[in-house]
């Protein structure tokens, strides 16, 4: 079986199929490409958040003090699995490197101009109605254990500063009525309002399928083994089951992604930060926003099946299965932050952020192969940074003018 069409878009999650969205409004035929159901893999389980307002990349100055301490504690916000420690070393040790301040300031203005426009593509890409139905822009609330300023908060502060993004300290009246019943243990907080969430990432995007769908796209329930050149320009893509042949094609496969592009000789050091989340159903809190509790690397969010508390990293690669008393983890963080807290019986899910060590995605063409884009390795900014990605590619595919410096998210920053 041999099918063409114009583009293909490997990955049905929220970068596919915001760039397969855009290249359809572009005048391209488009075929998205993935054994999973639409927003069946990171972008169902994430924490929600559409962090427009937040341009700080994760590693930061003072960040490497605290390393040692996350490893030895199996329940910190940090775990490298012992066997996988000598493959995720590389990743690590450039990750560090990322955490000096001139590269954080040059990274930090990458992530904002990538991130501001995150609510107008959201809203362009799915409309008013559903928008409105699934997207709250009440902004983020962000907690810290003890009353002094850390070198990583400060650093977050000139960041902020640096682009004009507005943040309100607030004490302990405010925080109390903000978040009635929160841990009086919790005395630093502060508002970006700026920031919001949604209420079901698996609707969102699945919101993103249905408009393509409607507007012409095709998604295909397929696995994508290998993409082999074809002469005279763009590709043939052998899933399982068809030989597809394109022009262009965008690889949007997330922590796949990189099994894909090796065979090519496309090196780029993306690596899979595990992320888990447990859902809370039917909780006795259900706050107005979302909150990032940065001294223990999670965030609650409110949602329609309950609170979800999710984050944390973990390095253990693919194929490990999930650690369970991680998921469970999340679930004791959620009651220590709002100790009068009770639930159902908590959902765990276990999920992969395609990773590169500045926390900048690759995004645009390879040079070496003509035809062949990239748009992945989003880290914990899939929500965000996922439509205004899909509308950088969108517009460097079909050739128009880019609505950002595509510069800073070229792969050719690996010397790929």
């Amino acid at each position: 079986m041999s099918t063409e069409t114009t583009a293909i878009v490997l990955g049905a999650g929220v970068v596919g199929l915001s760039t397969a969205l855009y290249l359809r409004r572009a005048g391209r035929d488009v075929t998205v490409i993935d054994p999973l159901p639409p927003g069946g893999g990171a972008s169902f389980g994430n924490a929600g958040m559409i962090s427009a307002d937040t341009a700080s990349p994760i590693a930061i100055p003072g960040m490497l003090r605290q390393v040692p301490g996350w490893l030895r504690d199996r329940k910190g916000p940090l775990v490298v699995s012992p066997s996988y420690f000598p493959a995720a070393l590389p990743w690590l040790l450039r990750w560090i490197r990322e955490g000096r301040m001139d590269r954080v300031l040059a990274i930090s203005d990458a992530l904002r101009a990538l991130h501001k426009d995150s609510f107008a593509c959201w809203q362009d890409l799915v409309g008013p109605r559903l928008f409105g139905d699934l997207v709250r822009r009440s902004g983020q609330i962000q907690v810290w254990d003890g009353d002094g300023e850390s070198r990583g908060a400060a650093v977050e502060r000139l960041i902020r500063e640096r682009h004009g993004i507005e943040a309100q300290v607030l004490g302990a009246d405010d925080l109390q009525q903000m978040l009635p019943g929160i841990a009086r243990s919790v005395r630093r907080a502060l508002l970006v309002p700026g920031n919001g969430y949604t209420v079901s990432p698996a609707r969102l995007v699945g919101a993103l399928a249905e408009r393509l769908r409607e507007e012409g796209g095709t998604i295909v329930a397929e696995r994508a083994m290998t993409l082999v050149p074809r002469e005279g320009g763009g590709f043939m893509v052998w899933t399982n089951v068809a030989n597809r042949t394109a022009d262009h094609v965008v690889v949007a496969g997330g922590a796949w992604s990189k099994a894909l592009l090796d065979p090519l000789g496309v090196r780029v050091p993306l690596e899979t930060e595990r992320g888990y989340h447990a859902m809370l159903p039917s909780p006795s809190i259900e706050p107005r926003y979302t909150i990032s509790y940065k001294s223990r690397g999670f965030g609650v969010t409110p949602m329609e099946g309950g609170l979800r508390a999710a984050g944390t990293v973990e390095f253990a690669g693919l194929d490990a299965p999930p650690d369970e008393t991680r998921a469970k983890l999340l679930a004791e963080h959620a009651r220590a932050l709002f100790p009068g807290l009770t639930h159902g019986e908590p959902r765990l899910w276990m999920g992969f952020r395609p990773s590169f060590p500045d926390t900048l995605p690759v995004l645009g063409p390879v040079p070496s192969r003509p035809g062949l884009h990239l748009a992945f390795g989003h880290g914990h900014y899939g929500m965000t940074a996922g439509p205004p990605s899909g509308r950088l590619v969108a517009a460097l595919v079909a050739r128009r003018p880019a609505p950002i410096d595509p510069a800073p998210y070229s792969v050719s920053r690996f010397g790929a």
